[in-house]
């Protein structure tokens, strides 16, 4: 009887399925380190101790979107081994810190599930939730992924769509109660004067900067997250796919974008929540990623202010003039990400 694992197909999910996922992971400071190594974040409350207990937090935690990939990665061979694409996310939030040291595990629930009507492939909806050693949720989420059928003459399990949340509301994000923004919070180390109340609905900002990702950094990143998708990983298994190569993990997109989005968003480090996102198209090596940010919406937390923004993503043009979507509504082709999130930012004293 083989005793390797081949990843589930679709017919293989049930809804309701609770899976729980290998590996604990512990991260470390290495792991914070080699994270800015691959994405070039200069975010001062994950580069600094000493930033990072002046505001409450008593050290740097762990960046949430490395959190975010972590957990992500453990449910790769359980959920998308066999995944033709990563369609979306939703109703993400993040519930605690994580700091070096920490230990993440996960587990998923099936959700939804929906055959394709070309009847080899369906999409299934998880919601993953990430905890640390001592049993606390750090982190929700759900996402929905395409995936491939093992016989296309094999029922269709129980389909069921779920409803799901167009963003998450300001009432429902959790920023860390120890967070406390200092009254002299230094906006020259934090790398901008701006500030909550300096941010206006609608109003978009061009990052200006680009950043190029090789193939040896995606292979590296993605093995860091334990992501096993062979979409990513198997070259030979990709001669035969639709675009004859390995795809670039949509995480690296996310993370690069954000962190390109340092020049112009710098005070607004901490992620609160991701509301939705879609990996618009795909991403290969060599391809340079430029991206802008548009403001929907703000809420003042109490603590701390709370700026909901829209990380548009594009590959190998500027993004200072063209808009996400074009006048027909559909993107436009350079567009490879459109992210919707929540993040903390400091408001005046």
């Amino acid at each position: 009887m083989p005793k390797s694992n081949p990843g589930r197909f679709f017919e293989d999910f049930s809804l309701g399925d609770r899976i729980r996922h290998a590996t604990p992971r512990t991260l470390t400071d290495g792991d914070a380190a080699l994270y800015i190594a691959l994405t070039g974040s200069r975010y001062a409350l994950f580069s600094s101790d000493e930033f990072a207990n002046q505001n409450g937090l008593g050290r740097a935690p762990i960046d949430p979107l490395m959190v975010f990939h972590i957990v992500f990665g453990k449910s790769v061979p359980d959920i998308s081994l066999n995944a033709v694409a990563n369609l979306g996310y939703a109703e993400g939030r993040f519930l605690a810190p994580v700091y070096a040291g920490d230990t993440l595990t996960a587990e998923s629930e099936v959700i939804g599930l929906r055959v394709n009507s070309n009847n080899k492939t369906g999409v299934v909806y998880v919601r993953t939730t990430g905890v640390n050693q001592l049993g606390e949720p750090v982190l929700s989420y759900v996402r929905w992924v395409m995936v491939n059928k093992r016989d296309p003459g094999a029922p269709a399990p129980q389909e069921h769509a779920p409803t799901l949340m167009d963003a998450v509301p300001a009432g429902d994000l959790v920023a860390p109660p120890e967070l406390r923004f200092s009254p002299d919070y230094d906006t020259a180390l934090a790398g901008s004067s701006y500030l909550y109340e300096d941010y206006e609905i609608g109003e978009r900002i061009d990052h200006v900067d680009g950043m190029t990702v090789e193939e040896a950094e995606h292979q590296l990143v993605t093995r860091l997250y334990q992501n096993t998708a062979k979409v990513h990983f198997d070259a030979v298994a990709q001669l035969e796919s639709r675009f004859g190569r390995r795809l670039i993990y949509g995480g690296v997109v996310i993370s690069v974008a954000r962190a390109l989005a340092f020049n112009g968003l710098a005070n607004a480090a901490l992620v609160l929540g991701i509301n939705g996102g879609r990996h618009v198209a795909p991403l290969f090596a060599a391809d340079t990623i430029y991206c802008w940010s548009e403001v929907l919406d703000k809420a003042d937390l109490g603590s701390t202010g709370a700026l909901r923004l829209r990380l548009v993503a594009a590959k190998n043009r500027s993004c200072a003039s063209f808009p996400g979507k074009e006048d027909n509504g559909g993107y436009n082709p350079a567009v490879i990400l459109d992210f919707d999130y929540w993040a903390a930012i400091p408001k005046r004293a």
